[in-house]
Order: C-alpha cells, then structure tokens, then sequence
C-alpha cells in the first residue's frame, strides 16, 4: 500500500521545481513494460508539452487534478483549436478523460500543478504520427512562443 499523501505532492512538486523540463512523474506502477500506468505528474509554469495523440486505442488517458490548475487544449489534424478545458482544484471542472487519436497539450497555470493519470501501458516513445507535426519539438527555439499562445487560450 502507498499513501498519497500532501507529502508525497510537495516532493513531487520540488522535483518538479528543480527540473529543467520543468515536470516530474512519480510512477506507481512498477516498470515502463506494465499493462496498466498510474502516476503522478507535477508540473511548472513554462513546462512545454508538444500536442501529440495516442493511435493506439488502448491508450486514452484519464487526468484527474489533485492540486493547482491547468488548461487541456484539443487540436484538428491540422493543428486549429477546436476545443479548450479548464481545469481546477476545487472547481466543477477537475479531470478529464481523452480519447485515443485526438491531438491534445496541456499548460500548467499554477505553480505546484499536480495530476493523477491513468491509461493502459506499456510504455512506447511518440510515433512520429503521432507528434503533432505542426507543433515545434521542445528543443526548437520557437517552442516557448507557441507555449505562451496556448496559455494565452486561458487569460480572461
């Protein structure tokens, strides 16, 4: 048995902190190759997440948010909006669960986010149809301009 615990969060969180991706997970589940993940994920303000999909159509994700706030964008194949959702600790809106093969990102916008996500392993890195291709990779230079309109989806 493992307590989730305020504890738990606030490392998490302070690992978070200290990375330069600006996120960390916290795996229960006990290897990449499990059938079934279920982790934590911190997350920063300025962590870029490139819009992506899952093909495979096992693989739709629940996120249900513990701590903090964070905008869920939706995307066409041609990398359009079609849909946005806030969602906040405390509000009516505080999880979500994505369908496979729907491009989607996320934005963190509070500092020490925290989100419980569920969806069927193993782990497998991003096909490349499955890396949104209008969307700059993190390394790009252009990344932390696209990051800023996204959030910029969220500012009353």
């Amino acid at each position: 048995m493992r307590l989730i615990t305020g504890t738990l969060l606030d490392n998490v969180i302070s690992e978070a902190k200290k990375s330069p991706r600006r996120r960390k997970n916290y795996n229960f589940h006990p290897s990449d190759e499990s059938r079934c993940h279920r982790l934590l994920n911190a997350l920063e303000p300025g962590t870029y997440i490139r819009p992506h999909r899952h093909l495979d159509p096992e693989k739709e994700e629940l996120m249900l948010l513990l701590k903090g706030r964070m905008g869920m964008i939706f995307f066409d194949d041609a990398g359009t909006v079609t849909e946005t959702a806030l969602l906040a600790v405390g509000s009516e809106s505080f999880g979500i669960d994505i369908p496979w093969g729907t491009y989607h990102s996320l934005v963190c916008l509070e500092p020490g986010t925290v989100f419980l996500e569920a969806k069927a392993g193993p782990y497998r890195p991003f096909t490349p149809e499955e890396n949104a291709p209008w969307a700059p990779t993190e390394q790009e230079p252009t990344a932390p301009v696209y990051l800023a309109e996204l959030e910029r989806l969220f500012v009353p």
